[in-house]
């Protein structure tokens, strides 16, 4: 389905995908805002590593250590999937200017409204997601 006809289709759950203008403005406007603060929070989070490098002691103990690691580690792990989030976020704002927003990937059916307001990066319709990780 191409989101810039403003058509209904029933997906083969049967609901309904339809976007308008206003919606798709909306959900740009969703996607963006949260792009911005992922982008703030990647940074702050790799201050955070790169001072915490510096910082490091010498002559701590193997707890103290161990418990800097784990905290470094945690830090990077969260920023890697800050960063996927952005580039979800940036894929699904390309969908609405292609026009392909809404449609399923896999299958190229309608993506159910209700599952995209819930979770606007879906690029999988639900039968399709439950097939893909039931493998």
């Amino acid at each position: 389905m191409r989101a810039d006809k403003g058509a209904v289709e029933p997906s083969r759950n049967g609901s309904a995908a339809t976007w308008n203008r206003e919606e798709l403005e909306e959900v740009r406007r969703r996607l963006t805002a949260e792009i911005d603060e992922l982008t703030v929070e990647i940074a702050r989070a790799e201050s955070e590593i790169a001072s915490s490098d510096v910082t490091d002691g010498a002559g701590d103990d193997q707890a103290d250590a161990g418990a800097r690691t784990y905290a470094r580690e945690r830090e990077i792990a969260l920023t890697l999937n800050s960063r996927d989030l952005v580039a979800q976020n940036e894929r699904a704002i390309a969908r609405i200017d292609a026009g392909t927003y809404g449609e399923c990937e896999s299958c190229h059916q309608p993506i159910g409204k209700e599952r995209l307001q819930a979770f606007p990066r879906a690029t999988l319709c639900v039968a399709c997601k439950q097939r893909e990780e039931r493998r």
